[in-house]
């Protein structure tokens, strides 16, 4: 790495995300720099700060578009870019990576942008438009971009957004083995399946419910253990699926690797990624995982060796793939547990992500 001991500005809109998913990259950037970051204080702030890191609070609404808030944030990013003098600066989600690149560009900093999934961006046609916009005005002096998954570079390029030879495409944020350590596959009677995310429409709940309730109705014998927060559009349909015995609700919880060592099968029927982060964490684990057949998901899952890929947004196509999971043998579970294991180990391992960063960071 270089001997100069360089100052690193990282903008994103959420601690608690940056930390669960970017603490060894942060760890290792601060080996030979220093390190600063810029976020609203979410969760985990308090840690970084613990590991000796600066954190400048930053006030930011994630969702929606007002031009109000969004202006006072460019004027927030311009301000403490002159204040801080970073040597450069590491952009993360949709707002820092726009309105941090454009003050960045202003100032002639050196900046690196990560695309963590499209979203519902390119979707709808105006909106498409307008953030194509946005994006091709930011990422203009932008150094790389970084995606989790090529179809995402690939809709960059076709947009003109960046030219190709500015992506670089990353196994998503990768994942630490130790943290996500292998686990004896159970024995549950009935089978445990697990869904761990936010139960919201995008994520596939849908889909799911409809499978689930199917499966039961067949005289299926399982339990769906939910991990995560509601959308309240939701709250009547879990409690109906807890009634009828189906579903066990845990609510958000801090900690998950201790449902996914007691789960049997992960079920992640999502509608887009830009990695899934469960997948990675149930596959080290060893456990199968049913997730649907879209980029973000399909990359970490060979259909009927670690897992099975459904059709997204296809509730008989999910209901058929766990069937088939609660007609496979326990030892059969097991080996593809022990398969995904192995993938997680040859081509997801954490540190190789880290290393790859830091090298197209130009910090190696």
């Amino acid at each position: 790495m270089s001997s100069k001991k360089r100052k690193i500005l990282i903008l994103t809109n959420h601690s608690y995300m940056l930390y669960r998913f970017r603490k060894e990259l942060i760890e290792e950037l601060m080996k030979n720099n220093e390190v600063v970051l810029s976020m609203p204080f979410v969760g985990h702030h308090d840690d970084f700060m613990n590991m000796g890191l600066r954190c400048i609070e930053t006030k930011m609404e994630r969702r929606g578009i007002n031009p109000f808030t969004d202006y006072a944030l460019m004027q927030f990013y311009k301000k403490i870019l002159k204040e801080e003098k970073p040597d450069l600066v590491v952009t993360y989600s949709i707002k820092p990576n726009i309105y941090g690149g454009l003050m960045c560009a202003k100032l002639k900093i050196p900046f690196y942008a990560n695309v963590q999934g499209l979203g519902t961006a390119f979707q709808k046609k105006g909106l498409a438009q307008f953030v194509t916009f946005l994006y091709k005005t930011a990422f203009k002096k932008v150094e790389t971009v970084f995606f989790e998954n090529q179809v995402n570079a690939d809709e960059f390029t076709s947009r003109k957004i960046i030219p190709a030879e500015k992506e670089t495409v990353l196994n998503g944020a990768g994942i630490n083995l130790k943290t996500y350590e292998y686990k004896l596959y159970p024995n549950n009677e009935p089978p445990r399946f697990l869904y761990l995310g936010r139960i919201m429409k995008e994520k596939g709940m849908d889909e799911l419910f409809d499978a689930s309730e199917k499966l039961h109705n067949d005289g299926e014998k399982f339990v769906l253990d939910l991990v995560g927060f509601f959308e309240d559009e939701y709250k009547e349909k879990v409690d109906e699926l807890v009634k009828k015995g189906i579903v066990d609700f845990h609510g958000f919880q801090e900690e998950p690797r201790p449902y996914y060592a007691k789960a049997d099968c992960v079920v992640m029927p999502s509608y887009h990624e830009g990695m899934s982060n469960v997948n990675l964490e149930a596959s080290a684990t060893g456990r199968p995982v049913i997730t649907t057949d879209i980029p973000g998901c399909r990359e970490s899952v060979e259909n009927e060796k670690t897992g099975w890929l459904c059709e997204p947004k296809n509730s008989d196509s999910l209901y058929e793939k766990m069937k088939a999971f609660l007609h496979t043998e326990n030892s059969v579970r097991e080996q593809m547990g022990k398969t995904a294991r192995k993938k997680m180990e040859n081509e997801f391992d954490k540190k190789i992500v880290v290393e790859q960063t830091i090298t197209a960071l130009g910090l190696k």
